[in-house]
């Protein structure tokens, strides 16, 4: 364990100490949130991106230990253990370096080597490796008409074929075709046979004749190449810088036995070339293939994460009472009115647009919507017929052009679809329960949001061909972080919602739920302790990420965990006040010495600084209420575009190579990477971010693609 804890501290940077208190919490159970905000004392006060990285770093390490491990066993049963394979084991850091150590060992397959050692051939491989026969011709000679063996050539093939497998098995030879290729090998795109037509018509286009250095391989890049080449448009394919010699000749010398010569030399020399080609060259291109492939999944799923942590923490118009529209054309409009709490108030379907042009009746049907339920903000879907209703919304005055909202549809379906979907909404059809979701997304877009596949919502880049597992445990992980980041009002909260605190999961949140409805509003966070199922451990996690609003303690209105209300009470004592004077009260707040009671061991300094955090705010909502103004477009097609011009934009998704603008039309525009900033940028998450309102100028325009090219008005510098 000892050594899991060192490797892992080392490979991060982290301390030792607070690594293994991490360690120890995450093998109990507990949460990355609720170690990064409730055992500050016990990591050293860790970050959560620091503990999360230890929760992934470890589960890599441990299996590593148990590959090491299974290696060092089977090597020892197969009687071949030595203390130099012992040590060259012990050294092993990463999963290549344990395999090619095991090369040798491995069960062998059926292979063009075990067939040469089948008819006895391998004496004749060892004899020519020795250089023990100046003539080889000589030594496979005393192998003809053996064990089927036909001739000399036969007899030097084989042996020839078990030469190559050793070189093949060979870590030193892999570890220079390695570094061959990361130092000077290149990833070349030629169109497939009879595909240059269909391929010149498709986004991949731009590849027909690419050619990059592995070195220099971007991750969207990559994911394009195998995407292309998955559809049959491209043939991938590695090739390597002859500048200096070739591989082959490299491999041969470092191979070579230093009494070799001859005869032995030359048949050394073409087992290790047949090796190379045949053997180690596919197999390390693979290698490689999966280590380019691995990075692009790493940089693609971390921009959907942040994406992802975006829109979730997107601020909340909070005490609007909203009009939602599915905007449509054939079908019409379906349109939805919510109170400020998302509940559903009244529906109707209006038809202002073509085919059925009924302005007037449309008109009539919003004004006496919006004055019936007293709605002061619009949410509009961006889909099919969104910008002809926002302009038919607009011309109507019925409500101020900048409450007007137009609000991403991505998932909207997935969820009008969804059995909680209709649970919560049975008599309701999908048109009513998507425009209801649009709704909610601007009143609380954490919790309306946490209902759909975090796949579904339209953000990211080639999400559908990286790891799928890697990201689904990155997008569960970013929905937990931001659901305790914010903090969860237990009498409120959907199941959805509840299933994401740390601690609980979909059986505790329904249980949660079920208790609710039976019993009414909880009073108070120990009253959780009720809900069948839902023990001490489950309450430790959870209890400090939900929410009791005018309850029986004032204290379950604030991020602060029930296991501190008693320090609470003695730093509140300290100031001559009690914890119910604390909330709120600035100067009693400020005036408490936390190093003092820190040093007295009254508790802990982390801990008392963050509850004296949370009392200067109780009951705050982390998210910034900056919401307030909707983006008015100022175009309304396509055709209104010309280059040089400069408009408003929104930025609605985020890539590795730049950002996707909403300018107001149905096609975004591309603000590439180069025209953002001045400087290099290793992310363009450094600069900008969802929902922030930009000002750019169109630089290019590619009609028949409905392609924009757009650089910032004022880069970054």
């Amino acid at each position: 364990m000892h050594d899991i804890i060192r490797d892992v501290a080392d490979r991060l940077g982290l301390p030792p100490r607070g690594v293994e208190a991490t360690v120890q919490l995450l093998d109990d159970g507990a949460t990355v949130p609720f170690i990064s905000r409730y055992r500050k004392e016990r990591t050293g006060a860790l970050d959560e991106v620091a503990i999360r990285d230890i929760e992934s770093t470890v589960k890599s390490v441990r299996e590593l230990y148990a590959r090491r491990d299974f290696v060092r066993n089977a090597i020892f049963e197969a009687g071949a253990l030595t203390p130099a394979i012992e040590a060259r084991l012990a050294e092993a850091v990463t999963m290549t370096d344990v395999e090619d150590i095991y090369a040798p060992f491995k069960p062998k397959k059926r292979t063009r080597g075990t067939m040469a050692r089948d008819k006895g051939l391998e004496p004749l491989a060892k004899i020519i490796m020795a250089a023990r026969s100046p003539e080889c011709f000589e030594a496979a000679g005393r192998f003809v008409g053996k064990n089927g063996v036909a001739s000399t050539e036969d007899a030097l093939a084989g042996a020839s074929d078990i030469i190559a497998e050793w070189a093949s098995e060979n870590s030193r030879l892999r570890n220079m075709t390695r570094n061959s290729y990361r130092r000077g090998g290149r990833i070349v795109c030629t169109p497939a046979k009879e595909k240059d037509a269909e391929l010149a018509a498709s986004p991949f286009a731009q590849y027909a004749g690419f050619s990059q250095s592995v070195r220099r391989m971007s991750s969207h890049q990559y994911l394009a190449l195998r995407r292309a080449e998955h559809e049959g448009l491209l043939k991938v394919k590695y090739e390597l810088d002859s500048t200096n010699g070739s591989i082959e000749e490299a491999l041969a010398d470092a191979f070579m036995p230093r009494q070799a010569a001859g005869e032995c030399a030359l048949v050394i020399a073409g087992a290790v070339a047949d090796a190379s080609k045949r053997l180690i060259r596919p197999s390390v291109e693979t290698e490689v293939s999966a280590s380019l492939k691995e990075e692009a999944d790493r940089v693609a799923i971390d921009i959907f994460s942040d994406n992802l942590r975006q829109l979730l923490l997107a601020s909340p118009l909070k005490g609007r009472r909203v009009l939602a529209i599915d905007p449509g054309f054939r079908t019409g409009c379906k349109v939805v009115a919510l109170d400020e709490q998302g509940t559903l108030l009244d529906n109707s379907v209006i038809y202002p647009a073509v085919p059925h042009n009924d302005i007037e009746g449309s008109r009539a049907t919003l004004d006496d919507m919006i004055t019936r339920h007293r709605l002061d903000a619009i949410a509009l879907g961006n889909g099919t017929a969104s910008r002809e209703t926002e302009r038919f919304l607009k011309e109507s005055g019925l409500i101020d052009p900048n409450a007007i909202f137009v609000v991403s549809e991505d998932g909207a379906s997935v969820y009008s679809a969804s059995e909680l979907a209709r649970r919560e909404f049975p008599d309701k059809d999908v048109t009513v329960r998507g425009a209801v979701s649009i709704g909610r997304r601007l009143i609380d877009p954490l919790a309306e949001l946490v209902k759909i596949d975090p796949k579904s919502i339209g953000v990211g880049q080639y999400q559908h061909d990286v790891d799928q597992t890697k990201l689904k445990n990155a997008l569960d992980y970013t929905v937990m972080s931001c659901v305790n980041a914010v903090g969860v009002d237990v009498n409120t909260a959907s199941e959805s919602l509840l299933q994401y605190v740390s601690g609980i999961g979909p059986a505790l949140a329904a249980n949660i739920v079920a208790y609710r409805t039976a019993n009414g509003p909880f009073r108070s966070r120990r009253e959780l302790m009720k809900v069948p199922r839902l023990g001490g451990k489950a309450f430790e996690q959870c209890a400090g990420f939900l929410r009791v609003t005018d309850g029986e303690e004032p204290l379950d209105n604030t991020g602060i965990h029930p296991e501190s209300y008693p320090l609470v009470e003695a730093m509140a004592e300290s100031v001559g006040a009690t914890a119910a004077d604390m909330p709120a009260n600035h100067e009693l707040l400020d005036s408490i010495d936390v190093n003092m009671l820190a040093d007295n061991g009254v508790g802990g300094f982390e801990t008392m600084c963050d509850i004296i955090e949370e009392l200067h705010k109780p009951g705050r909502d982390p998210r910034q209420d900056d919401a307030s103004d909707a983006f008015v477009p100022a175009i309304d097609s396509y055709e209104q575009l010309w280059i040089g011009q400069i408009l408003p934009g929104v930025v609605n998704n985020i890539t590795a190579f730049g950002a996707f603008v909403d300018l107001g039309i149905k096609e975004n525009g591309l603000l590439h990477i180069s025209k953002i900033s001045r400087r290099r940028l290793n992310a363009v998450s450094d600069v900008l971010h969802l929902g922030q309102k930009v000002e750019v100028e169109v630089i290019d325009l590619d009609p028949s693609r409905g392609r924009i090219s757009l650089a910032l008005v004022n880069p970054v510098v």
